[in-house]
């Protein structure tokens, strides 16, 4: 996607050579909605597949009040995609630091931002979720203040049971604090990184070092989250995601098969 040598119609053709029930799409990589729209409706018609998510790539973490109108719309008119392609949830982020900002102070934008846009989204059936991404918001305890502040039944949590490592969380203890906010889960997984590891590293706040793995290869007790998912009544969807070095096709496939063996289990 990121090469141009695959678009959106692709990805879902791709996708439906696998087990995976539904696909998950990003704003970023949209170019012509109104030339695209008819085109990925017709591909998922065809290949008998949903849109479960339609992910926004936002940040409301910025001082410039102008940008983080740029900022929300793209949440906005990501709820208007969702709406027109047939998704009931938009995965959003908070925001990434900027130089100087402290959390608290930012939270007042991202808290501003995500209550108008849970207003546009709750008028269209439509439930933001706050994925816990990135380093300046990732936490469970910030992802759950940010949530209770915004106060909104159209605002709620994107689990991914990855990113927690990044921020030093452990993702079992977030799950636990997290459950009953829980709308959207990004299935993932990552290992302790030593010296020798060659391609793209991730480093947590701490400094240790991750690459991504195929979900049900890396360190996180994925086991231990998807029960506490299921005891729970979530019945939502579950997107794969793979971030490691391997040929990515071939790591999302496995990916998607691990998934549904641990499913198989519970």
């Amino acid at each position: 996607m990121r090469g141009k040598t695959m678009d959106n119609v692709d990805f879902i053709d791709f996708v439906a050579t696998t087990k995976a029930q539904g696909v998950e799409l990003l704003s970023v990589f949209w170019e012509d909605p109104d030339k695209e729209i008819p085109r990925v409706r017709d591909a998922l018609r065809r290949n008998n597949l949903e849109l479960a998510c339609f992910g926004a790539s936002n940040n409301l973490a910025v001082s410039d009040p102008d940008k983080r109108k740029t900022q929300l719309k793209d949440i906005t008119d990501s709820v208007d995609m969702a709406a027109e392609l047939g998704a009931k949830v938009v995965r959003v982020f908070s925001g990434n630091k900027e130089e100087g900002v402290r959390f608290e102070q930012a939270k007042s934008w991202i808290v501003e931002g995500l209550r108008e846009a849970a207003a546009h989204a709750s008028g269209k059936g439509i439930v933001l979720c706050l994925e816990n991404h990135g380093l300046f918001a990732g936490k469970a305890d910030q992802v759950l203040e940010i949530i209770r502040e915004v106060g909104s039944p159209a605002l709620a949590s994107t689990f991914d049971t990855g990113n927690f490592l990044l921020v030093d969380d452990d993702p079992n203890e977030a799950i636990d604090k997290l459950k009953d906010h829980v709308s959207h889960v990004h299935f993932k997984d990552f290992m302790k990184a030593d010296d020798s590891v060659e391609g793209h590293v991730y480093t947590s706040l701490s400094g240790q070092r991750y690459v991504g793995k195929v979900p049900g290869e890396g360190s996180v007790d994925l086991k231990y989250i998807l029960t506490a998912l299921k005891r729970n009544g979530y019945d939502g969807w579950l997107t794969v995601e793979y971030e490691g070095n391997e040929e990515q096709k071939e790591g999302s496939i496995r990916s998607i098969n691990n998934l549904a063996e641990i499913l198989k289990h519970l």
